[in-house]
């Protein structure tokens, strides 16, 4: 595996990928101290949706928190990359921005950038979540990170959404922000989608 250190020094894309509770918030933030212990100059975002547990911070699930700008658009990202002034971009929360974060991100690498993206790559029907799989198609590392199945206790790669303790149905919204109330983390063979 290639250091991402090298990565970096020519621009890259990192996406951290894996179901709820697997630690793709607490990794971003990981990542980002790193670079801020460096002396990097790092910009970090995520989307004005996800204030779960608070707006202006990434937070992780078990409180390990970053300070960042909450932002509906993806243009107030486009806006600071294109002003350069940054050597990381962090993004929390990938697959709640559309189609325009690919072009955000293609931009800050493209500059020489290192851009870390963290998100589902899974919604909760066990399917491709928005943008996510495109990202990691450019990325130069992907991680996919995995969490512990509820149910079975074995690792867990997807998200398993309640509706009043039961199982989603296939027709529910694929959005909806939530935490332990809503979500818990499953295998293969514990996910379950009403049809």
């Amino acid at each position: 595996m290639v250091d991402i250190v090298e990565y970096a020094k020519r621009g890259s894309i990192e996406v951290i990928v894996g179901p709820m509770y697997a630690g793709k918030s607490e990794e971003l933030i990981r990542r980002v101290n790193r670079a801020k212990i460096a002396d990097l100059k790092v910009l970090v975002f995520k989307p004005s949706i996800d204030n779960r547990y608070c707006t202006n911070n990434i937070t992780s699930h078990n409180g390990k928190k970053m300070e960042c700008l909450a932002v509906e658009e993806v243009d107030k990202i486009m806006e600071a990359v294109n002003e350069g002034d940054f050597e990381v971009l962090a993004i929390d929360e990938v697959q709640f921005f559309g189609e325009g974060i690919i072009e955000v991100c293609e931009r800050a690498a493209d500059m020489g950038k290192r851009v870390i993206v963290s998100g589902l790559d899974m919604d909760f029907r066990g399917e491709p979540f928005n943008i996510t799989p495109h990202l990691m198609a450019i990325a130069e590392y992907v991680t996919k990170l995995t969490a512990i199945c509820k149910v079975c206790k074995l690792p867990a790669t997807r998200t398993q959404r309640l509706v009043n303790a039961k199982p989603a149905r296939y027709s529910d919204p694929i959005i909806m922000v939530g935490a332990k109330e809503s979500y818990e983390a499953r295998c293969r063979e514990c996910h379950q989608v009403v049809r």
